[in-house]
Parts: C-alpha cells; structure tokens; sequence
C-alpha cells in the first residue's frame, strides 16, 4: 500500500474502495513524501502523512496536532506515537523536554515490548526502536542521541532502499554528530550525501532539502547545498522554518538580499501561524537572522525595525527564553556592525552581548575605565561556561574571543600595542580551533576581523589583508572584513585590488552613500596620483 500527501476529502475519496496511489502534486503547501504504514485507517493515514511531512521541516506544533489526530482514529497506530515523540525537541540543540515523549510513548503502551508489538512491520519496528533508545536509552544526552543513530542505521541497513528511513538516518547522523570535531564532520557528509541523494531522485521532498542544508553548512561545503537551499522555502511554504533554512546556506555565501527576503517571509509565517500561549521562537529566529543580513546590506534602519518587533515581543512575555537571549544580542550587534558607538551601564548581571558592545564601545569613545569593567565582566562568563560539562555547550569558546577582543583593543588604546595585539592574536587562534562558522557571526566581531583592523591600524597593512582574507575564506561578502581588506590594499599601495574590493562593498551595500565609500574612493585616488 502506498501512501501520498493529499487533503483529506481527497484522500477519503480515493480510498472508498481499495486504497489506490493518488497524485503528490495535489497539496504542495507542506511538500510530499511516501510513508506507507500497516493502520488500517486511511483518516489516520492521512493525518500521520501530513505530520511526518511537516516533522521534516521541523514544524513542531503543526505536527504534533497531525500525529494527535491519528492517535485518536487509530489508538494502536505506533507510528503516530513515534511521529509525536520527536516533536518535542530539536535535534541539534540541547534537550528541552524528554518526559513528555516518554508520557507519549506510554500512552502506547506500558512497556518496550508492548510499544513494540503494535508495530507489526519489521520497518515500523526498527522506527519505535529509536525513539525508545533516544528517550528511554541510558547516558547522557550524546550517548542516547549515538544510540538513536545506530538504531537507524540499522533500519538503513536492512531497508536501504526506503526513502524515509534514508531520511531520519540522516538527520540522526547530523544530531549524534554535534561539534565533536572530525568525528562529527564525517557524520555531517554522511548525512548530506544521503540527502543529497534523495534530493536529487525527489526534490519535493522536505526532509531531503533540509538535511542536506543542516549537513552542508559551512563555507566549505555551502556551494553543495544551494540548489536545495532555492528550493525548500517552495517545497512548505506553510512552515515557518522552511522559508528560514535555506538562509543557512545562503549566508555562508554571502547572498545577503536571500537572508533578508528568506527571513522576512519566514517571520511572517511564523506570525500567522501564532497563537496565545505559543512559543515565539520560529519568529525570533527569523528576526534574528533577518538583522544580521540586513546589517551586511547597509540596511540599518530594517536592522532596528527588527529590534523594535523583538522589543514588542519582550514586552508581551519576558519570561520567552529565545527572546530574552536574543534581544541583546541584537542590540549588541546592531552597535558593532553600525559603528554607532554607545555604552550602557553594566553590572554583575549583564549579559554578555551587553558587556561585549560597552566594551568594544567604551575603547572608542576613550572610557578605558568602562572597557576594563565590561572585560572582567566578560571573562566571568567564559569562566562559568567553561566548567559546563554538556557535549553540546556552545558558549565558553565565543565568550572567550569577545573577553580576549575587549582586553586587546583595551590594551592597544592603553599604549601597549604589542601586548594588546597578542591578545587579539590568541582570540583567532581560538577561533581557528572551533567548528567553521554557521549561521550570523558569534561573536559578533568576527575575531579575524578585528585583528585585521588592529592590525591596519598597527601600520601592518600585508598582515591585516591576511586576516581580512581568512576572514573572507570563513565568512564570504561579509560587509566589514570587504571594508578591511580594501582599506589594507590601498595602504599597502595597492589601489587596483583596493579598487575591486571597494566596488564589490558598494554591490553589497547597494549604493547607499556611506562615508566609507566616499573616504575610499578619496584614498584610492590619491594612490592613484603618486
């Protein structure tokens, strides 16, 4: 029996008699996999198929109701259960919830070996088995997450041919892989080379485009993933963050109209889809990407339009945890990347972002005293985000750089060039020493970047377009380091190269008439004329 995506009328109508295979193009908005199943309710088969399509752009609410529909026509459907479970956590971030699954895969039954016995199909089997070693497994959260994984490549093994056991085999290699270096590098190709694959035979399929983004994101390895990264936003238009994923890939490429546009669109969803007492997070997300390429854009304005919607949304609920985590790291970057220098009063509770933005803004505005503060209050958080012990702790190496950028650029403007120079020095060489960039630039002072421009400043222009280039490498068309690299070309006498990267910062900016622009023509003149 084989199963595809239609409204339910439809699908209630093709199955009147003897269930057929109807069309996959009937509903577009959410995309179209095949998932046949052993219910023997074509109702609940639909809900199920909707879910597990939605499951793969990670509409977590959208799905959930779907996988609930078909419990209640279907109460011994095990897969709508195993669909449920992994609504309730995201696979590549740290975990939010696991009683809820267990209570789900409860509900079920009372015991693995009832769970398992109302999954009569050896596939839907070796799907329930998963989700009992990623909810019910022993270990910590990568252990169980490792577990998962080899459960379904398992299932791979012994179904390679099945389209959705590709699937969620490669999205487990991307969650098992997390940041662990190369052993996590190798997970995130395996991954993408299987998605890749499926993308190529079905490019309608949802989970097919996003894994093979969440694989490829990286500078390296980005270019791979861009014709899936055009088409998922059109593949579920109805998900909130499908229309954002493929911003993933088109920042590492540095097609920042896509990031803003792609954002805007995703927010926007995420607002029509909203409901009192849900979660705003698909919609901070979307604001939180959306600033960053707006900044790279020139577009300054736009980057406070979206604070004020964010400020809007702090106001509604200050409890909202990705708002009150984004809120000053947008306000942070929107200061950096302007250069519209201001400080805040900061104290023990400050938020790091806070901190980072007083610091770097306290150096230019000469309060060295104020810069100082903001750099201890720095390197106290990189302390206590050094002794977590999660393999999935994200924070101690960024806090780190923003505590050494701060103190080096505190240190330069005290007169100890060399000394401050050292520490800007270590910041890349940390830097260096974590995963390539993904998504907008944590910190937000890329720690190349500001070496570059201590290092331009310094009267060391061949060493400063070195940094201003790694950056490059590392974070493609990034607005800043384009402006570094041409302001180090044309001090190291070097006006056509500075030339070239200043017409490319006017593409990237868009013709907005920046004082850098006008200075840089200015200088690459007088080069001209010696």
């Amino acid at each position: 029996m084989r199963w595809s995506l239609l409204p339910l009328l439809a699908i209630l109508t093709a199955c009147a008699g003897t269930p057929s295979t109807p069309a996959r193009d009937a509903n577009r908005d959410v995309g179209a996999i095949d998932f046949p199943t052993s219910t023997r309710s074509a109702e609940a088969q639909a809900h199920f198929l909707r879910g597990a399509t939605i499951l793969h752009s990670f509409g977590f609410k959208q799905a959930r109701a779907e996988f609930q529909a078909a419990q209640k026509l279907d109460p011994d459907f095990a897969l709508a259960y195993w669909g449920e479970s992994l609504c309730y956590n995201h696979p590549f971030l740290p975990e939010w919830d696991r009683e809820t699954p267990q209570a789900i895969l409860a509900r079920l039954g009372a015991t693995p070996e009832e769970r398992l016995a109302k999954a009569p199909t050896d596939r839907e089997n070796g799907f329930v088995r998963a989700v009992e070693a990623l909810f019910y497994g022993e270990g910590d959260l990568h252990a169980r997450r490792t577990a998962h994984m080899e459960a379904m490549r398992d299932l791979f093994a012994a179904h390679p041919g099945d389209d959705e056991v590709r699937a969620h085999y490669a999205l487990s290699l991307i969650s098992a892989g997390g940041a662990a270096g190369e052993a996590g590098e190798r997970k995130r190709v395996l991954s993408g080379s299987i998605a890749l694959d499926l993308f190529h035979r079905d490019p309608d399929h949802p989970g097919a485009a996003h894994y093979t983004i969440h694989a490829f994101d990286d500078p390296i390895h980005a270019i791979l993933a861009l014709p899936a990264a055009r088409k998922f936003a059109s593949i579920a238009p109805a998900v909130s963050h499908a229309r954002h994923m493929p911003s993933h890939i088109f920042i590492q490429l540095g097609m920042w109209d896509e990031v803003s546009t792609g954002n805007q669109s995703a927010y926007q969803a995420a607002v029509d889809l909203f409901e009192p007492g849900d979660s705003a997070g698909d919609m901070t997300h979307a604001i939180d990407w959306g600033q960053y390429g707006d900044l790279q854009r020139g577009d300054y304005a736009r980057s406070q339009a979206w604070i004020d919607i964010l400020d809007g949304l702090l106001t509604r609920d200050e409890h909202e945890g990705r708002v009150a985590t984004s809120h000053p790291l947008m306000r942070a970057r929107h200061v950096i990347e302007t250069r519209q220098w201001a400080t805040t009063a900061i104290g023990e509770d400050s938020p790091a972002p806070e901190l980072y933005a007083t610091g770097l803004s306290a150096v230019k505005l000469g309060d060295l005293d104020l810069a100082e503060r903001a750099a201890a209050g720095l390197a106290r958080h990189a302390a206590k985000a050094a002794e977590g012990e999660s393999f999935y702790r994200r924070t101690a190496k960024p806090l780190a750089i923003m505590a050494k950028q701060v103190s080096g650029t505190l240190a330069i403007a005290r007169g100890d060039e060399d000394g401050g120079l050292a520490l800007l020095a270590e910041s890349v060489a940390i830097a260096e020493a974590m995963p390539l960039p993904r998504g907008p630039a944590r910190p937000n002072k890329p720690a190349h970047e500001l070496y570059g421009e201590a290092l331009l400043e310094a009267g060391r222009p061949d060493e400063a377009i070195a940094a201003f280039s790694e950056s490059l490498l590392r974070m493609p068309r990034r607005a800043l380091s384009v402006l570094g690299v041409a302001r180090a070309h044309a001090a190291a006498g070097d006006p056509a190269a500075a030339r070239e990267r200043y017409a490319q910062l006017a593409e990237i900016w868009q013709g907005r008439d920046f004082p850098e622009l006008r200075e840089a023509e200015k200088l690459v003149a007088r080069r001209d004329g010696d």
